[in-house]
C-alpha cells in the first residue's frame, strides 16, 4: 500500500524561507525552501510506503536561514502529526486538501483539522492525502448514516475545497489535476446525496441508498471523465511502475513511427477509434462491441474495457465469437503499456487458454526535424488454465494466427503513420554531436557557481577596503600605534575587518571547492576509446531527482560507471539535485561483449562506498535492445534514491568496429583454451537462438549440447553456451523450461562422481553467487545457506568435452583483467624461453626440449603441505583416493633415486 502525500502551500506563517519536513516511520522527505513569503506555495508529491494504517504522517515545517559568514541553520517553525486511519475512512481512501493547524512540540496539544481544534499557534497547512493499494476496507454496515450527516460531511469538504478555489488554479498543473478530480468526485457526491433525498421519500430501504454511498474507486465502476482526462488521472498511479518486460511467447511487431507516444495510444485505445473500425474491416471482424472504459481497484487503479466481437472464419476454424479485455499496466504521459486478454472459448480447447498480448508504447530518439517518435512493440504468449495434450499444437496455431493479424495490423498503421528505421533513429555520431553541442564551457560554470551574495558581498567589501585605505590619513601616530604599525581606530573597525577575513575565507574555500570538483574528472574523463573488438560509449544527459545524504548541504553529484573491472568518471556539477551533464564516456575496445555496465551516483563531499552513495542501479546488456539503450531512463536503487524517485538518463552504444572479425578472432582464442575446434554458426541458428532467450542481435552462440536437467525429476533439454550466458532450454509436451544466467555470476563449478541417482553418470554442478540469477531460479535444484542457487547438469553425450568447454569459457570470463595480462605474459615468456638440458650418454649431447603441458585443475586448501604429500607415498590415503578415481587393483613401487 502507498501513501500519496501533496504538500500544497501554508499561510499565516510568522517567518519566511521555510520548507516542509515529511516523516512516516522511518522514511523522511522533504519540499524545496520557499523564500521570501509568509504563504508559501509547494505544490509538491511524495510517495511512502504504508506497512501499518495505524501509523502517523509526521509533517514539519522548519524555517531555513542562509548567512553569508556561517553555514545554514534551521529552525523548527511547527508540526503537525496526520494519523493515517483518518485518511483509511474518507470516501476512495483520499483525504480532499484539509487546512491542519500547527504547533510547537513542548506543547503537548494534539492538533486537530479546521474543522474544529485546538491552535497552539498562527499557521496552518494544506494537505492532500491519499491511500491506495490492498489493505483497510471499510465494512458496508458503516456506511448507513442519516441524511443530515451526509449533508452535513459532504458541505464540509465541499467548503474546505472552495477556499482553495483562487490558490489552487493559479498553481502548478500537476495540482490542477488533482483539485479538479477531488471537486468532480465532490460534486458527484452531492449529486448523490440529493437524488438520495428524493428516493428516499418513497422508501427508507432501498438497496439503490447503500450503493450510493459505495466510493468510486470500487471493482469496475465507470469512468465519468473523457479518456484523455482519465489517461492523465492515472500517471500519478503508474509513475512508480517499471515497464514490464516482454511476454515470453515471442514479439511480433517492433517498430518505430513519427507520432508522440500520447497520441499513438489515443490512435489505438481512444474510444470509437477509427483506426480500429478500419483494422475490424480490413481482417473481416463483424458485431464489434466496445464497452467504456471503467476504473479496476487493486494495489493500484487501472483502466479497463472488454470488447466482444466475431472473428472471420479461416480455413482451419469456423467464424467464432471472442471477448477482449483491455487493461493498462501502465500511463505516465510518454510510456503505456496495455495488457490485452483474449478469450475463444468456442475454438477447440478454447475453455483451457487465453491468449495475452502486451502493448507497449516507448518514447523514441527526437528526430532530426525537432519532431516527436514512439517505438511500439507487441509481444504474446499462450496462458493456459489446465494442462492438456495439445499444448504444443495450440501455441504452433496462435502464433501463425498472429501473424497473419499483425501483418495486417502493421500494414494498416503504416498507411496511416510515417514508419522510422531503426537504425537511423539510433545514429550514434548524430547524437553525440548534439550532446557535445550542448555541453558547459568552464567559464559558463564559474560564472554560474560564483554568481550569488556572499562573492557579491566580498567583492564590495574589498574595494570598500581598499577605498578606506586611499583615503585615510596613516601619517599621525594614534593610541599605541608606532612608526610602521596601523592598527584599527575604532570598534567599527574591528568588526568590519573581521567581517572581511571571514568573507575571504568563505570565499577561499568556494574557490578550492570549484577547483578541487573540476579536477574531480580524473585521468579518465574524456579519453577516446583505443583498440579494436567491443567499444562501449556512454552518453550521460541528465539526472532527476537526486537526493542528498545530509539535507543540510548542497549535492555536488557525479557518476562512476564501471564496465569489465574498468571505470569512468562524470564531472562534478556543483549544488544541484537535477544536474545537466551531456558528457560522454568511453570504455576502451574488449575483446568479450560485455554482459552488464554499474553505475553508481556519488556526492563529491563524500562518503564515498556504496552503502552511503546517493544511488546505484545495474545495466544489463542482454536485456535491452540497441533502440532502448539509444535512449534510457534508469531508476537508482538505495533508500535516499528510492525515496526521492532518483533517475539518470543515459544513452548507451555498444559497437563492434572489427565486425564479424572480433567474432573470429574470440573463437580462435577459445580454441586453444577448449583443446577443439569451434566453428562460426549460421545467421539464421544465431536469429534463433537470439529470439529463444530474447537476446540482442550482438549475441552469438558457441556451442550448445544436449543434456539432462536434475530438479525433483530430470528434464531433458539442450544447454547453450554464448560467449556472455548459459542457457537451458527443454519442451516436454508443451511444458517449457528456459532460462540463462551469466558467466560472472557463476561463483564456482563442481564435477560430482557417477552415482545411481545420476543414472550412472557425471554431474556437472554451477554454483551462483549470493543474490544472482534469481530469474533462472526456477530451473536450480536447491539454494543452499548462503542464498545461492545451484543448477544440476548430467547425460552430457560427452562429457569431457562439454566440462572442458564450460570450464575454459567461465575462466575467460571471470578472471581478471591483470589476470589474463599475467597468463598471457607467462605463455610469451614460455614461448620465448627454450631450455636445453646437456648429459653425457656414451658421450652424445642430447636436447630436451620442456614439455608444454596445460593446467586442467588447481585449488587452495586451508592444510598443511605434509598432508597434500601423503597422497604420493604409496599408503593408506593414495590407494584410497585412486580407487575413488576409478582405478582398480591400483600399485605403487616405492620411491628410488636417480
Amino acid at each position: 500500500m502507498r501513501l500519496y502525500v501533496y504538500v500544497l502551500q501554508a499561510k499565516d506563517l510568522a517567518i519566511h524561507d521555510t520548507y516542509v519536513k515529511l516523516q512516516l516511520g522511518r522514511f523522511k522527505s522533504k519540499t524545496k525552501t520557499s523564500s521570501n513569503t509568509s504563504n508559501p506555495v509547494w505544490n509538491e508529491e511524495f510517495v511512502f510506503r504504508v506497512h501499518d494504517v495505524g501509523d502517523q504522517l509526521l509533517v514539519s515545517i522548519f524555517h531555513q536561514h542562509d548567512s553569508a559568514f556561517f553555514n545554514a541553520s534551521k529552525d523548527l517553525v511547527g508540526r503537525v502529526a496526520v494519523p493515517l486511519y483518518l485518511v483509511s475512512d474518507q470516501q476512495n481512501q483520499t483525504l480532499p486538501p484539509t487546512w491542519f493547524s500547527l504547533h510547537k512540540p513542548n506543547t503537548g496539544k494534539f492538533i486537530n483539522q479546521e474543522s474544529g481544534g485546538y491552535c497552539s499557534l498562527p499557521g496552518k497547512i494544506l494537505l492532500t492525502l491519499s491511500l491506495h493499494g490492498k489493505g483497510h476496507e471499510n465494512s458496508t454496515n458503516h456506511l448507513i448514516y442519516s441524511q443530515s450527516d451526509i449533508y452535513h460531511e459532504v458541505c464540509n469538504q465541499f467548503e474546505s475545497t472552495c477556499k482553495l478555489s483562487q490558490d489552487i488554479f493559479n498553481a502548478k498543473a500537476p495540482c490542477l489535476k488533482i483539485t479538479k478530480g477531488i471537486v468532480k468526485n465532490i460534486a458527484g457526491q452531492l449529486e448523490k446525496v440529493f437524488n438520495k433525498n428524493k428516493e428516499n421519500s418513497r422508501t427508507d430501504d432501498s438497496p439503490s441508498d447503500l450503493s450510493s454511498t459505495i466510493s468510486d474507486h470500487e471493482e469496475g465502476h465507470s469512468c465519468d471523465c473523457s479518456f484523455e482526462e482519465a489517461i492523465d488521472s492515472m500517471q500519478l498511479e503508474h509513475n512508480e511502475n517499471d515497464v514490464p518486460e516482454n511476454l515470453e511467447g515471442g514479439i511480433v511487431l517492433d517498430q518505430m513511427y513519427a507520432l508522440s507516444p500520447y497520441d499513438l495510444n489515443k490512435l489505438l485505445f481512444a474510444p470509437d477509434s477509427q483506426f480500429r473500425k478500419d483494422l475490424a474491416q480490413l481482417q473481416g471482424t463483424t458485431d464489434v462491441q466496445e464497452g467504456p472504459w471503467t476504473w479496476k481497484s487493486g494495489d493500484i487503479l487501472c483502466l479497463t474495457r472488454v470488447i466482444t466481437y466475431t472473428k472471420s472464419a479461416t480455413k482451419l476454424v469456423k467464424a467464432v465469437k471472442a471477448t477482449e479485455e483491455q487493461t493498462y499496466i501502465r500511463a505516465n504521459g510518454q510510456e503505456f503499456a496495455i495488457l490485452v486478454s483474449v478469450s475463444t472459448p468456442e475454438v477447440p480447447y478454447g475453455s483451457t487458454f487465453n491468449i495475452e498480448l502486451l502493448y507497449k508504447i516507448m518514447p523514441g530518439s527526437e528526430l532530426q526535424t525537432g519532431e516527436e517518435s514512439c517505438h511500439l512493440m507487441v509481444s504474446w504468449r499462450v496462458k493456459f488454465h489446465q494442462g492438456t495434450m495439445m499444448r504444443s499444437m495450440i501455441e504452433g496455431g496462435v502464433k501463425q494466427g498472429l501473424k497473419e493479424s499483425f501483418d495486417q495490423f502493421s500494414n494498416l498503421l503504416a498507411q496511416n503513420l510515417k514508419t522510422l528505421d531503426l537504425m537511423e533513429l539510433s545514429d550514434k555520431d548524430h547524437m553525440l554531436s548534439a550532446l557535445q553541442s550542448e555541453h558547459q564551457s568552464d567559464w559558463e560554470l564559474a560564472i554560474e557557481y560564483f554568481w550569488n551574495f556572499t562573492v557579491v558581498l566580498t567583492i564590495f567589501m574589498v574595494l570598500f577596503f581598499m577605498v578606506h585605505v586611499l583615503l585615510c590619513d596613516s601619517s599621525q601616530v594614534q593610541g599605541l600605534e608606532i612608526d610602521g604599525l596601523d592598527l584599527p581606530d575604532s570598534f567599527g573597525e574591528l568588526i568590519t575587518s573581521g567581517i572581511l577575513v571571514l568573507l575571504l575565507q568563505r570565499v577561499y574555500n568556494m574557490v578550492s571547492h570549484f577547483i578541487q570538483a573540476r579536477l574531480q574528472r580524473g585521468s579518465d574523463h574524456g579519453v577516446k576509446a583505443q583498440g579494436d573488438g567491443w567499444v562501449l560509449t556512454v552518453a550521460l544527459i541528465e539526472g532527476a531527482n537526486l537526493a542528498s545524504l545530509d539535507s543540510t548541504n548542497d549535492l555536488d553529484p557525479y557518476v562512476v560507471f564501471t564496465c569489465n573491472g574498468k571505470t569512468r568518471t562524470s564531472s562534478v556539477k556543483l549544488q544541484s539535485h537535477d544536474p545537466q551533464w551531456n558528457e560522454i564516456l568511453e570504455f576502451d575496445a574488449m575483446e568479450e561483449p560485455p554482459s552488464v555496465l554499474d553505475v553508481e551516483v556519488f556526492d563529491f563531499d563524500g562518503p564515498f562506498d556504496q552503502a552511503a552513495s546517493l544511488g546505484h542501479t545495474e545495466i544489463n546488456f542482454l536485456k535491452h535492445t540497441s533502440a532502448e539503450l539509444s535512449n534510457l531512463w534508469i531508476s537508482l536503487e538505495g533508500k535516499p534514491a528510492q525515496t526521492s524517485q532518483s533517475k539518470l538518463h543515459l544513452r548507451v552504444f555498444l559497437d563492434n568496429n572489427k565486425g564479424v572479425e572480433t567474432i573470429k578472432e574470440y573463437l580462435t582464442k577459445m580454441e586453444k583454451e577448449v583443446g577443439k575446434k569451434l566453428n562460426l554458426r549460421s545467421p539464421h541458428k544465431n536469429s534463433t537462438f537470439q529470439k529463444l532467450f530474447g537476446l540482442p542481435p550482438e549475441e552469438f552462440l558457441i556451442s550448445d549440447f544436449t543434456c539432462y536437467l536434475r530438479r525433483k525429476l530430470p528434464v531433458q533439454g539442450r544447454l547453450f553456451l554464448s560467449a556472455r550466458i548459459v542457457g537451458f532450454y527443454a519442451n516436454l509436451f508443451g511444458h517449457k523450461t528456459k532460462f540463462f544466467f551469466l558467466w560472472e555470476d557463476i561463483e564456482d563449478i563442481q564435477v560430482l562422481p557417477p552415482s545411481l541417482a545420476s543414472v550412472v553418470s557425471p554431474t556437472l554442478v554451477i554454483v551462483l553467487r549470493k543474490g544472482r540469477g534469481l530469474d533462472a531460479r526456477h530451473g536450480a535444484k536447491s539454494q543452499d545457506e548462503t542464498g545461492r542457487l545451484r543448477f544440476y547438469f548430467q547425460s552430457f553425450a560427452s562429457f569431457n568435452e562439454t566440462s572442458r568447454t564450460i570450464m575454459a569459457l567461465w575462466r575467460t570470463r571471470t578472471s581478471t583483467t591483470d589476470q589474463k595480462e599475467e597468463i598471457a605474459e607467462f605463455v610469451q615468456h614460455e614461448q620465448e624461453e627454450i631450455p636445453i638440458v646437456t648429459e653425457e650418454v656414451t658421450g652424445s649431447v642430447v636436447d630436451v626440449e620442456n614439455p608444454k603441458m596445460s593446467k586442467i585443475y588447481t585449488a587452495e586448501l586451508p592444510i598443511c603441505i605434509t598432508s597434500v604429500t601423503e597422497m604420493f607415498d604409496g599408503g593408506e590415503m593414495e590407494h584410497k583416493i585412486m580407487e575413488k578415481s576409478g582405478c582398480l587393483n591400483y600399485a605403487a613401487t616405492s620411491w628410488e633415486q636417480r
